[in-house]
């Protein structure tokens, strides 16, 4: 079994236990991870590969930051790691990927985004979001003709559907949840890429991978799911269980995302 993963850590440097933990207990073959909150050169690779992974990565003070971390173990090469995408203009940390081949014989296109969350709708920072959401459309088409067996994982900033969210009524066309950020999730979609979680539960309530710090936004349920792992279908076609794992969301000094997961066989 070969084991993805994706988590938000809201800062690397914080969450740096949490992550150790769940590492050695869920043992991911590959995860992407988002937010990281550090330079580079503040990157905590040694206990990371002290715990039996090797580290991808591309930090920024403050904001962003993406990594890809593969198990030693059941990795047998990492090749073609490439840093964001030369279509957009600023130099955001946002999206690192890699081709890995695996000790098992397969291989694939590990996508890893931290996608801009648009602060509000109409905002500049709205129309920013959606312009990076058709600038990564148009660079996993160039990936899926070279990769059929691609991966997309990472904080989407976008929850699906109304079954992604708490409620929503409250969410109506507001940030994360407005029909042109659905659009565009749609528009990966529509590339040959499913959603695995929907794939497995497709009509599973009150899983969410995000609550607010405020209000008990953890205790009362009060999420949105908006962590993804899109999977094509040759990767699909192998995925036997996908899910979300709430688990460290309830440990003291938590990130405000929960890792999601998907497994193939």
């Amino acid at each position: 079994m070969t084991r993805l993963a994706s988590w938000n850590l809201n800062s690397l440097k914080v969450r740096l236990p949490h992550l150790l933990d769940w590492l050695a207990t869920e043992k991911p073959d590959v995860i992407g991870l988002q937010e990281l909150k550090l330079v580079d050169e503040k990157f905590p690779r040694d206990q990371i590969e002290a715990s039996g992974y090797d580290c991808y990565f591309a930090g920024q003070p403050t904001y962003n930051g993406v990594a890809i971390l593969t198990r030693r173990e059941t990795v047998a090469s990492v090749e073609d790691v490439r840093v964001n995408d030369p279509r957009l203009p600023d130099d955001q940390k946002r999206l690192i990927a890699a081709t890995l081949g695996f000790k098992n014989g397969t291989s694939l296109r590990f996508v890893n985004g931290y996608m801009p969350n648009g602060s509000e709708v109409g905002s500049e920072k709205y129309a920013y979001k959606l312009a990076w959401f058709a600038a990564l459309t148009e660079r996993l088409r160039e990936e899926l003709a070279h990769h059929p067996a691609l991966a997309l994982v990472g904080d989407f900033n976008i929850a699906p559907a109304d079954l992604d969210v708490h409620d929503p009524k409250a969410w109506y066309e507001k940030i994360l949840c407005s029909t042109p950020e659905r659009e565009a999730f749609q528009a990966l979609i529509d590339l040959g890429l499913t959603d695995s979680f929907r794939h497995h539960h497709p009509e599973l309530e009150k899983a969410f991978s995000w609550w607010d710090y405020r209000m008990a936004g953890f205790r009362r349920n009060l999420g949105l799911r908006i962590d993804h792992i899109l999977l094509t279908e040759p990767l699909l076609a192998q995925c036997n269980a996908a899910g979300i794992d709430k688990t460290s969301r309830a440990l003291e000094q938590p990130s405000d995302h929960a890792p999601v997961w998907a497994n193939l066989i």
